[in-house]
């Protein structure tokens, strides 16, 4: 019997802290409904660096060699048995999540809140699910994506992040003519900017603490006016951090010339102070989307929403949204997006990569925002 020569490709893996690996791995053809993709570009996202920089992501910590990455597009270079929707040599994007299809939430249509997804680069399921930064990955097809026709690689793997915000605009209900304030300038903060422009809002503005960032969102259009908070020492008390909050987020109202407040607030920063003065961003009769996932436990000003029927809504993931967003992206009407994308750098260098997005910065001093690991250079 003569040997069966297996094919070897590379994969990036985790196995703790900081502790990334460049390993040769077989490359297994694809299973039953499943299809193979090349993996030509995948973003690194903020779950990602806390899994490299320390071992877990909230309450999920590896507990087995992890490959990580989740933003990602490539080429379709082998189907299984049963596949009809792809074809070799099709330019795909890879939807992480994979849902039971069977559940309330699944037939529902919100499988974002499926009880038994596992998603691919994430620890919270064991056996764990190996993510995108690989030379190739089998995927069910089903979550596997054609590109359209002026859909580049790199702006497909924008399509997971965008997705979180198509998401939340669609649970906010985000409509032309709106006013929209976004706290926070990160990738998330950005995307929600360019997709309320798209959408046709009368004004976007945003709110950071980070003035390099803040001057990036309003010189490439994503926001027609910023505030940049003021740093100050951690507040003593609750009452104090409450005041603070209403009183800065005043000061930055009045800088906007919007007192009474703006119709949609996404809050893309999870972080407590933001969160309360989003709040009292909101005009009565607003919305606050809750996108950004960080402080656990948040004391909010509820009298300030209640008594003005301002609606405090939360977001997870997304369900549905990939069609839409690789549609958005290829339109050009998220004006500037590509911008977004500020390093590049080959599957073998995605350590040095990890070290950049923790700084924040590159060897120049250059500003890193979203960076995108392709294929050997």
């Amino acid at each position: 019997m003569s040997p069966v020569t297996v094919q070897l490709q590379r994969a990036v893996v985790l196995h703790g802290p900081k502790d990334l690996r460049l390993e040769e791995r077989p490359s297994w053809p694809p299973q039953y409904n499943h299809a193979q993709v090349a993996v030509q570009s995948t973003g690194l996202c903020g779950s990602d660096l806390h899994y490299y920089l320390e071992g877990r992501n909230g309450d999920f910590a590896l507990q087995a060699p992890l490959v990580l990455g989740h933003e990602s597009a490539g080429v379709v270079t082998a189907v299984g048995p049963g596949v009809k929707n792809l074809a070799v040599g099709q330019r795909v994007a890879i939807e992480a999540g994979i849902m039971c299809k069977v559940c309330n939430y699944c037939q529902a249509g919100r499988y974002n809140l499926c009880k038994g997804m596992r998603f691919a680069s994430s620890a919270k399921t064991f056996p764990h699910l190996d993510g995108t930064l690989q030379d190739r990955m089998n995927h069910p097809a089903h979550v596997i994506h054609p590109l359209p026709d002026n859909c580049s690689f790199e702006q497909a793997a924008l399509a997971e992040p965008l997705s979180v915000l198509i998401h939340a605009a669609r649970r906010a209900n985000l409509a032309s003519g709106q006013r929209v304030l976004v706290f926070g300038v990160g990738t998330i903060g950005i995307l929600a900017c360019a997709l309320a422009n798209a959408y046709g809002a009368s004004r976007v503005v945003a709110i950071d603490i980070n003035k390099a960032r803040l001057n990036f969102a309003k010189s490439h259009g994503f926001a027609s006016q910023t505030y940049c908070l003021p740093m100050v020492d951690k507040a003593k008390t609750t009452d104090e951090q409450l005041r603070r909050a209403k009183d800065n987020v005043s000061t930055a109202l009045s800088k906007f010339n919007e007192p009474e407040g703006f119709d949609l607030v996404f809050e893309c920063t999870g972080a407590e102070p933001c969160i309360q003065m989003s709040i009292h961003a909101a005009v009565t009769g607003g919305k606050v989307m809750l996108v950004g996932m960080g402080s656990r436990n948040v004391m909010l000003p509820l009298s300030a929403a209640a008594l003005r029927e301002v609606d405090i809504q939360g977001s997870f993931r997304y369900a549905n949204t990939y069609p839409e967003a690789l549609k958005l992206l290829g339109s050009g009407k998220l004006r500037n997006v590509e911008k977004l994308i500020t390093h590049r750098i080959p599957l073998e260098d995605t350590a040095r990569a990890f070290e950049l997005l923790a700084q924040g910065k590159d060897e120049d001093g250059n500003m890193v925002i979203k960076i995108v690991i392709g294929p050997s250079s």
